[in-house]
């Protein structure tokens, strides 16, 4: 009964051990993750969404990728905003589908430099959401985001005038689990989120847990 319950114990920490690494890293900001606002953060508090005026503009551009498999254009509907520590700001993606089949997408972020990723902070946004495009259907895409003020007091942030957004969308297939994942090499994905390089990077196990909760 011991060695039952710690091979159970052991299969169930090696289960928990990505999703636990993923929601690390979107708390944290690290390898260029964005934080992905809660309730409880404690953000939502209307001191830290007031802009600060006397602050400088940050320049947030936006990126667009789709891998060779998913026959939709995919791009943002605008080059970048300038937006204060503070101040939400409201973009918007387009997708079209250009194929004669409905198709389903799923797209993965990351920020650069990485280092602001623990202030950039996704209230509402697409990513690790299933969407599904009709055949010739278009939509558009809302990302609501803000930077958080307290980068304004991280040394490392200083001089830091632009940052890069980057959204990859992937044509989305079913697991062995029924769940839907990017299809695409691993190293591909990876790359996408911004852990390429990184030794202990999540797996494909955490969209699969993501992708359960259609959280963005």
């Amino acid at each position: 009964m011991y060695t039952s319950a710690v091979v159970i114990l052991g299969v169930g920490v090696t289960y928990a051990a990505v999703p636990l690494y993923r929601m690390f890293c979107s708390a944290t900001g690290f390898a260029g993750t964005p934080t992905v606002l809660s309730t409880s953060s404690g953000r939502f508090d209307p001191s830290r969404l007031t802009p600060d005026t006397d602050a400088r503009r940050i320049r947030v551009h936006f990126n667009a990728d789709r891998a060779e498999a998913l026959p939709w254009k995919f791009f943002p509907q605008q080059k970048y905003v300038d937006v204060l520590p503070g101040e939400s700001s409201l973009a918007f993606y387009k997708a079209r589908n250009e194929s004669k089949k409905d198709v389903i997408g799923i797209a993965t972020y990351n920020v650069t430099p990485d280092r602001v990723a623990p202030y950039f902070s996704k209230v509402e946004c697409f990513c690790f959401e299933e969407q599904k495009l009709l055949a010739g259907e278009e939509v558009d895409m809302p990302l609501l985001f803000f930077i958080d003020k307290d980068i304004m007091d991280d040394p490392s942030c200083r001089g830091i005038n632009d940052i890069v957004l980057s959204y990859t969308f992937f044509k989305a297939r079913r697991n062995a689990h029924g769940h839907l994942e990017p299809d695409a090499e691993e190293d591909v994905v990876q790359k996408s989120l911004g852990f390429e390089g990184y030794e202990h990077s999540p797996r494909a196990e955490t969209r699969k847990t993501e992708g359960s909760k259609a959280g963005g």
